[in-house]
Order: C-alpha cells, then sequence, then structure tokens
C-alpha cells in the first residue's frame, strides 16, 4: 500500500483490507480486554482494599507501684487485600510497643518486641497474653472501668481511633506479675 502510494498509484482493494485489518485486530483487542475489566471490577472480582475495624480493647490495670501495663486489641480486616498494624499511640499513654509472645522449648516462652503484625485479608487479629500485646508506660494512675483513647496506625488503611477500657487482671483471666 505505502508502495503504490509513493509511486503514485492507487492502492488495490486488497491491500487496504489488510491495512484495515492490520489496525482493526490490534483496537478490537483492546476494547475487549477494557470491557472485560471493566465487568471484573463492577461484579467485585478485582477486590477491594483492607477494610480495618478495630473492637473496643482491654488495659489491665498496672499492679501498684508500676507504671507499664498491658493492653489488647481484637482487630478485624473485612477487606480483600492484606494489612499491618505498624504502630500505636495514645494521649494517655506515653511509650509503646508491640510484643510478640512465643513458646521456647518445654514451656519456656520468649517474649520480643516487633516492627509490625500482619492482619490478613478476610481474618482477624486477637491480641492476647500468650501471642501478641502491646505494652504501655502509663502518664497517671488509672481506674477499672477507665475509658483510654487509642490510635492504631495501618500501613495501608492509615490510623483507626479505638477505645480500650482499663480491667483488672484477674477479671479478665490474667494473672498478676
Amino acid at each position: 500500500m505505502v508502495k503504490a502510494v509513493a509511486e503514485g498509484r492507487r492502492p488495490s482493494r486488497r491491500s487496504l483490507r489488510e491495512g484495515l485489518l492490520a489496525t482493526l485486530v490490534p483496537v478490537i483487542a483492546c476494547l475487549t480486554m477494557l470491557v472485560g475489566l471493566t465487568a471484573w471490577t463492577k461484579a467485585g472480582a478485582a477486590g477491594s482494599p483492607a477494610r480495618i475495624d478495630v473492637g473496643v480493647g482491654r488495659v489491665l490495670l498496672p499492679a501498684a507501684g508500676k507504671e507499664r501495663t498491658t493492653a489488647f486489641f481484637r482487630i478485624a480486616n473485612t477487606g480483600d487485600s492484606d494489612d499491618q498494624l505498624v504502630g500505636v499511640t495514645s494521649p494517655v499513654a506515653g511509650e509503646i510497643t508491640l510484643n510478640r509472645h512465643e513458646r521456647v522449648g518445654e514451656g519456656g516462652e520468649a517474649t520480643r518486641t516487633v516492627s509490625s503484625a500482619n492482619i490478613p485479608a478476610g481474618d482477624f487479629l486477637v491480641m492476647t497474653p500468650t501471642t501478641l500485646d502491646l505494652t504501655i508506660k502509663v502518664k497517671t494512675r488509672r481506674q477499672v472501668g477507665d475509658a483510654l483513647p487509642f490510635v492504631l496506625h495501618f500501613r495501608r488503611s492509615g490510623p483507626v481511633e479505638a477505645v480500650a477500657f482499663v480491667v483488672r487482671p484477674r477479671d479478665w483471666g490474667v494473672s498478676s506479675k
């Protein structure tokens, strides 16, 4: 076709048809993919971002003379993407660390500070004294029933506000240390 135009001749019907087909095939393929992806996304099959819901937490009443205690939350991820808890802050607490508890040998336990905790898509994370918890340094003495504000920070979902109530350790099934 280019050769015919360069020589000043009219292109033949065959060369026009071949040129048109060469152009239409990729255009139709792209349109088909675009329609398919749009339908897939509208149907919800493309997934959704992480959706984090933090339940009411518990803060153990600190032992007499102690300034550190432990807090626990239940975190649900109802979205289709994983997320990570990467930090926790509170105006009523000083330093807050995320700790993972692991069994070591027979009857032993090791506790280590971790920088994050995974919350898988469609699943939840329940903090307990034997799995994962928050160690907090309280600024002022608290009483049973006090509500303490927290902000849990997630890698993808951002900050989520939560509240935790002060409870006695024995009332929550935790022995005093």
